[in-house]
């Protein structure tokens, strides 16, 4: 019921809210993550309600900026994060996941939290405004990549992918879930939904990245001795539980569909 609830009124924002509308409400879901993020560094009331303030704050400047100086300002800004955050997720993450271990300073993983939500609060914001479709598309991937793993790794799981940070994900699962999202990919092709094959390396990379996503909170919570983020939707958890593979999905994902336009207009005969 929460699920349907959650869709019912995603769809209709994504679509028809106008931009301010639409970066206002993502902010606040954002928030919300990132008091969910203080939970797993394990912060005070008192210091949580700083990190939460200083949110809202530089929040509302880039809301501010936004409204004041464009969308085209926003988007060039945007892109700088996007490339910080897909080369911190392809190239720092799958590290410090092999070796189960990351930094421990809490200045430094307050800054990370509040940095993740910043690129998935601009990711949300540039993909409605670019193309909706586009959002709903890596959203979608991620959504189906987590049920085809979660069914493959239940029927047919037998080796384990992270046991030290999350025991129940096994690489049947990711086997499954690349699998379903090939034939996502497929679907997407040969309805002239997309105009490429490359859709199904780049759908590949959005599942890998969202796998990444999370055995990172995994990972954070594991440490922090906590089952769940939190118990924002009701049977389900905290937020952050249902968005850990969309934080670094988003980003990636751009990166790839700005790629392939600017490789596409650069290279076309």
């Amino acid at each position: 019921m929460t699920a349907a609830v959650l869709l019912g009124l995603f769809l209709p924002a994504l679509f028809w809210l106008p931009m301010m509308a639409w970066a206002s409400v993502m902010l606040l879901l954002t928030l919300v993550c990132l008091h969910e993020w203080a939970g797993f560094l394990q912060l005070s009331p008192s210091y949580t309600r700083y990190y939460l303030v200083f949110s809202v704050v530089t929040g509302a400047g880039f809301l501010l900026l936004l409204q004041q100086l464009g969308f085209h300002w926003f988007f060039y800004h945007a892109m700088q994060v996007f490339i910080a955050a897909t080369l911190f997720w392809l190239c720092v993450v799958p590290v410090s996941l092999f070796f189960n271990t990351f930094i421990r300073q809490q200045a430094l993983n307050l800054l990370l939290g509040w940095f993740l939500m910043l690129s998935l609060w601009m990711a949300l914001v540039t993909a409605q405004e670019v193309n909706p479709y586009v959002l709903l598309v890596i959203i979608s991937t991620i959504w189906l990549a987590d049920s085809a793993a979660y069914f493959a790794g239940k029927n047919f799981g037998k080796h384990k992918l992270a046991p030290a940070i999350s025991p129940g994900k096994t690489w049947e699962g990711v086997a499954g879930a690349l699998l379903a999202v090939a034939v996502y990919a497929v679907i997407l092709k040969v309805s002239d939904a997309v105009s490429t094959w490359w859709i199904l390396p780049g759908l590949w990379i959005i599942t890998i990245t969202g796998i990444y996503g999370d055995l990172f909170e995994s990972f954070f919570k594991r440490r922090a001795k906590l089952k769940d983020s939190g118990q924002f939707l009701p049977g389900h958890g905290g937020l952050l539980d249902r968005v850990d593979g969309v934080i670094p999905a988003l980003p990636v994902g751009l990166c790839l569909v700005f790629w392939f336009h600017y490789w596409q207009q650069s290279y076309s005969f």
